[in-house]
């Protein structure tokens, strides 16, 4: 807002960032709607009612039950198509403003140096894109310093986007060469030449166009490749292939740099030698198998060779710790990737558990409307929150497995679900002892 990009361009940013966020409200309009459809039933005498006719909780809920997993298969399947695109969508976007709005970079009052080489600065910005009091500083010469002062000047970009153009209004140019280290003769008497010396050169303009280079400064990319492979963007079908793909690469990078240690190591080495030359049939000279004594070697011999032994781990070490982490990297990406993979279907399941959260505490609190279910669900669907997010913290962070993580607020709401369900298909209170009792009696007798 207030970059310079147009307004819609603006709304379709946020329509793509949107479609992110269903899946985080889907769960608390579920649970919202349970307790507010449950509670109305209650509320009216209409469950008691139903009930009497002889219809338990569980049969009056079937229906709805039948129309949450509809509900959670389409989650699913906007989740598993929908939001890689629009993920894709949206990045794309961000990444054409930040390449193409160039003029977004230059904040009034305020010196930018994100053009390397160059320091810019405007003192106001017009409505129409134009600004007002624009300085620039060069100081991509050698041994000069150039300075560019103009009343007014509108930027533009090349079709290629690979120059800047400045086009300037009453101005001046400053240019000043940089100071030199002095030079001295053998005499120790200092010589002055034109580099000792710091010229200047000043010229003014009516109207000028500058050029700035943007190489180094514009992100190169083919088709969007360099985004569209990310785990936000894929499938859960792309995901399990990526994954086996980085198994794959994992194993085979393992090999190869076991197999590399392998070859380096000079114990290896020989015993390869002696093993080839035997198959050959060739007598092998004593000294390849009978290693020399150490205590027999001199003092300089023995430095020669603790200095050569510490090079070659120290050698080793800073080898093996690169290997590491790249191994960690690899593992690090894995796990985003499966991370991404059961929150998809963690969703899903979310959904039809907070659907079986909200109808039962509905038909407990005997309420409807927009009173105190809001209220409950508010607090309910924090609580859910709260452990998603420290589930998806626990499992980014290594702490716990991807699917420990992702699957932990499910964990916690399950019991709570069969519960509540238990106590309202009875008409048991929640707090009471007795409920409890009965129900550790009801799974013992189940078991």
């Amino acid at each position: 807002m207030g970059k310079g990009i147009e307004t819609i361009y603006i709304v379709e940013l946020l329509f793509y960032v949107s479609a992110s966020l269903i899946p985080l409200a889907l769960p608390l309009a579920m649970l919202l709607s349970s307790i507010m459809t449950i509670g109305n039933l209650s509320e009216n005498n209409e469950l008691t009612a139903l009930k009497a006719s002889g219809l338990s909780l569980y049969r009056i809920l079937r229906p709805y039950t039948a129309l949450v997993l509809i509900i959670a298969m389409a989650t699913f399947l906007f989740a598993n198509y929908v939001i890689p695109v629009a993920n894709y969508k949206w990045r794309s976007l961000i990444y054409d403003f930040q390449n193409t709005k160039i003029a977004s970079i230059i904040v009034p009052g305020v010196y930018t140096r994100e053009l390397e080489g160059y320091a810019i600065k405007a003192n106001e910005k017009l409505p129409d894109g134009t600004f007002v009091g624009l300085t620039i500083h060069d100081k991509t010469g050698l041994n000069q310093l150039k300075t560019v002062k103009a009343e007014r000047a509108n930027l533009y970009k090349s079709d290629n986007g690979k120059y800047l153009f400045f086009n300037l209004k009453n101005g001046h140019i400053i240019e000043e060469m940089m100071i030199q280290a002095p030079i001295f003769d053998s005499d120790g008497n200092r010589i002055y030449n034109e580099s000792s010396t710091r010229e200047t050169r000043r010229s003014t303009f009516e109207q000028a166009t500058y050029k700035i280079d943007l190489v180094g400064f514009k992100v190169e990319r083919s088709d969007d490749e360099g985004i569209r492979d990310d785990y936000e963007m894929l499938t859960v079908f792309q995901i399990k292939s990526a994954i086996k793909e980085a198994d794959d690469k994992l194993i085979s990078v393992k090999k190869n740099f076991s197999n590399t240690i392998l070859s380096n190591q000079e114990y290896f080495q020989a015993k390869k030698h002696i093993l080839l030359s035997d198959s050959l049939g060739v007598q092998n000279n004593d000294t390849l198998r009978d290693a020399i004594k150490f205590a027999e070697l001199t003092a300089s011999e023995k430095n020669l060779v603790y200095s050569n032994v510490t090079q070659n781990i120290q050698s080793k070490i800073t080898t093996l710790e690169s290997q590491d982490n790249y191994f960690n990297s690899i593992g690090n990406n894995r796990g985003k990737y499966l991370i991404e993979f059961h929150k998809k279907i963690a969703l899903t399941y979310a959904i039809i558990v907070l659907f079986f959260v909200g109808a039962p505490l509905g038909a407990i609190i005997r309420k409807g409307g927009f009173g105190a279910p809001v209220v409950i669900a508010a607090l309910l669907f924090m609580l859910y929150f709260v452990l998603i997010t420290i589930g998806e913290s626990l499992a980014v962070s290594g702490a716990v497995s991807p699917f420990v993580g992702m699957w932990f607020s499910s964990f916690i709401l399950t019991p709570v679900a069969l519960v509540l369900l238990y106590a309202a298909a009875n008409d048991l209170p929640i707090m009471d002892r007795s409920t409890w009792a009965s129900m550790f009696r009801f799974l013992k007798f189940k078991r």
